[in-house]
């Protein structure tokens, strides 16, 4: 008889892997952490990079950093290609992880709900190479619009369209009206800049509609204020790569739309048997636990659960509270106790609108403005994995905040489709 520990292996290195990695330092287990990518995102300011604001530098860190001094945690880099639920084990590209306990946080894609178009010509915002694209894509549409001398052509290039007007898609759109009216003023003069529309399409009849209908006014007052063509109950019928058309016939003459209406489970998780519900997230337990594989246990964005009714937004709050508690649970179980189901601890929301302003609820009061933006600042710096990190992120919003300059606007080699930087073709998802 051996006197073996017990094996976690957890899947996705986000918000939730991370902090049930994080969970379960010193206990009695081994863990391991698998990885397509050897650094974690920090996804709340990932629409940063692609308005030009930070560098993608500066919302990762290493893997392997965040965990060296978690003695009984250890890290691969692999693609998971599949799961053996039956004889539990992980399959990657070569590899074959045994586990005793599993947790999956493999997080998230964009959901197109079926518009014809929609995945070929649009640019989702779920990854760093997304967010670095979608910079690429912007700038370049304003160096090929310097010397268009077709003018239907150059309208194109300068109508940017956002699709969703959720928390990502209202920061979004001010950030990129800051950038478009700010620091691009003065390094495109050859621009007409009263002609560039920015427009953001949503389908509800408000903006952020998880927040108070006051939070949700100010935030469509606001990026109207910043010249932001915001379009409530406006859905998208179809969309080519010279255009979006809408559901009541009207078209939109862009070459750039990017889309934030809609995410789903990761799709992986349907194709090796999981039971899925709304949009391709998985169902659980209320202890997170798969029902059938009471072993395994599925949190953050690919993890559908519900409180008061509804299901759980998918934000990074989310993802963290059930790592941890996935975590204590498979603590609980080697230990013979009882299991706790969760329940999430609404600490607040809030989203950024732009400078000095943006939008919070926090507990049952409600701010706006400028202080609600000191807030956000202070809580996504503190939350900012890595000294190094905050002090660059902070460096950076204090040189646009007191310059009026974003200094990272660069258009870099993209990976995407193996297109060249100023491709049209490197919109295609990969």
């Amino acid at each position: 008889m051996t006197n073996r520990r017990p094996r976690v292996v957890i899947v996705g290195a986000g918000f939730g892997g991370l902090w049930a990695a994080r969970t379960l330092a010193g206990a009695p287990v081994d863990v391991l952490l698998i990885d397509r990518n050897n650094y974690h995102t920090f996804f709340p300011l990932l629409y940063q990079v692609a308005a030009a604001e930070l560098d993608p530098e500066q919302i990762i860190y290493p893997v392997r950093t965040i965990l060296r001094k978690l003695p009984n945690v250890s890290f691969a880099m692999a693609e998971v290609t599949g799961i053996d639920l039956a004889n539990r084990y992980i399959k990657t590209e070569g590899s074959l992880f045994p586990y005793d306990y599993l947790i999956l946080a493999m997080g998230s894609t964009s959901y197109y709900f079926g518009v014809p178009g929609a995945a070929e010509y649009t640019f989702p915002l779920k990854t760093l190479e997304h967010g670095t694209a979608i910079r690429n894509h912007i700038l370049c549409s304003f160096e090929r619009a310097t010397y268009e001398t077709d003018e239907e052509r150059r309208q194109r290039l300068l109508t940017f369209t956002v699709v969703g007007g959720g928390a990502t898609g209202v920061e979004f759109a001010g950030a990129l009206a800051e950038l478009i009216r700010g620091p691009l003023t003065k390094d495109y003069p050859g621009i007409d800049f009263k002609k560039i529309k920015i427009l953001l399409l949503e389908a509800a009849d408000s903006l952020i509609s998880m927040m108070p209908d006051e939070l949700c006014r100010y935030a469509l007052e606001r990026l109207r204020w910043m010249g932001v063509d915001v379009r409530l109950k406006t859905t998208v019928s179809r969309i080519d790569p010279n255009a979006v058309y809408l559901g009541d016939g009207i078209s939109i003459p862009t070459e750039t739309v990017i889309w934030t209406a809609g995410v789903r489970g990761n799709p992986m998780a349907q194709s090796w048997g999981l039971p899925t519900a709304r949009a391709g997230r998985v169902s659980v337990e209320e202890t997170l636990q798969l029902s059938d594989y009471p072993d395994v246990y599925v949190v953050g964005d690919l993890s559908y659960t519900e409180e008061d009714h509804r299901s759980l937004p998918l934000v990074a709050p989310v993802a963290v509270q059930q790592g941890i508690a996935a975590a204590k649970n498979i603590k609980r179980r080697i230990q013979g106790r009882k299991l706790e189901p969760f329940h999430y601890n609404d600490r607040g929301t809030m989203v950024t609108i732009g400078r000095n302003a943006a939008v919070a609820k926090i507990g049952h009061r409600n701010y706006t403005g400028f202080f609600a933006w000191i807030i956000w600042l202070i809580v996504h710096l503190f939350n900012l994995i890595g000294f190094r990190n905050r002090l660059l992120v902070m460096i950076n919003w204090s040189w646009y905040y007191f310059f009026f300059e974003y200094a990272v606007r660069f258009i870099f080699p993209s990976e995407i489709a193996g297109a060249a930087p100023c491709s049209i073709r490197e919109r295609n998802e990969e």
